[in-house]
């Protein structure tokens, strides 16, 4: 670790290579912020290419989920660009829509690079998106921001099935697009799906849209709701004392969160016919197909599994850097830096 002047504040710097990504900039915000916004413009725009790629290979004589496809069958289950039996009417939609993410995988590019190189390399301490990693107070509110910004992506689901043209049902007149007129909003009736009520399968037992859409409303009162409760509060005495606030417990916590999700978005896709239709993903439960070519269902699983598993794998090691490095214990040096407290 370097200790340097940067915009007239002492910033230590990681002694690590390039090959450690963003832990070279822990403590560089500004630059930070730049690699943030880059990486948004990597993701949107590989779903911009991607799209576009599959496009240009999709063959509407051959099913969907014969031709490895995985972003068009996403598409297609929101009711974009087909109509009865899952038949695709329209491709042109497909197209916008990928040049779209291209249009602002450019803006965010430029953005991440203007941050990443001629942007403050840190955040000036009086901004208001400046920031101090044990900053209980100001991780909470990045938190709350976060929880409402996934509440209000979990609100356009359903304003897409609601307002914008509604979502493709498999169960409909043998397969078509149609608008959720009523979901649902009994709260027993979506939080069953966290009970037995409904066998082992849990939530991916879902079989109509009214509960799917239903559950996103919900999804979104409670992420919104979390959200304004972690802008408003602090944090709890005793989670102050439990959790770890570095920069790398942070990185650690979200990679339990995404490596969650990953596992329960594998078996999702696995077992569940309603938001996967069989018409877009191939056979539930088969990853195969009659002659050994790898179903879209085949494949979002798979990948679903391997990249949980190792994001899980990352939560542990990053973890474990987390809990060792507040206890003074150097990585690069394999020794303690500091005396442990002990009875802490």
């Amino acid at each position: 670790m370097t200790v340097t002047s940067v915009s007239n504040q002492n910033v230590n710097i990681p002694d690590v290579g390039w090959w450690a990504g963003n832990a070279r900039l822990v403590n560089l915000s500004g630059k930070l912020l730049g690699a943030h916004v880059a990486h948004a413009g990597l993701i949107v725009f590989w779903a911009g290419a991607m799209t576009l790629f599959e496009l240009s290979h999709y063959n509407p004589d051959i099913p969907m989920y014969q031709q490895g496809l995985i972003l068009i069958p996403h598409l297609a289950t929101l009711g974009i660009g087909v109509g009865a039996a899952g038949i695709v009417v329209d491709t042109y939609s497909y197209f916008v829509i990928a040049s779209i993410h291209l249009i602002s995988s450019a803006v965010l590019g430029a953005g991440g690079m203007f941050h990443s190189l001629r942007g403050s390399e840190v955040i000036a301490k009086n901004s208001a998106f400046a920031y101090d990693w044990e900053d209980k107070d100001k991780m909470t509110n990045i938190l709350g921001i976060h929880l409402i910004l996934l509440g209000i992506g979990a609100w356009l689901l359903v304003a897409k099935a609601v307002f914008w043209g509604g979502l493709f049902d498999p169960a409909f007149n043998g397969g078509d697009v149609r608008i959720i007129t009523n979901p649902t909003l009994n709260p027993f009736t979506i939080f069953s799906y966290l009970t037995p009520a409904h066998g082992a399968a849990g939530m991916a037992a879902v079989d109509n849209l009214e509960d799917v859409v239903g559950g996103h409303i919900w999804v979104g009162l409670m992420c919104v709701g979390g959200g304004i409760w972690h802008i408003k509060s602090q944090p709890f005495a005793w989670a102050s004392r439990i959790l770890v606030w570095s920069g790398e417990a942070y990185l650690s916590y979200s990679l339990a969160a995404i490596a969650y999700m990953g596992f329960l978005a594998a078996y999702f896709v696995l077992v569940n016919d309603t938001v996967y239709p069989e018409v877009f993903y191939g056979a539930v439960g088969n990853i195969a197909l009659a002659d050994n070519v790898v179903s879209a269902r085949g494949w979002l699983a798979t990948f679903h599994i391997a990249l949980a598993t190792m994001f899980l794998f990352g939560h542990i090691w990053h973890g474990i850097r987390a809990r060792l490095g507040v206890r003074g214990f150097d990585f690069n040096n394999g020794d303690m830096v500091q005396p442990p407290a002990i009875g802490h």
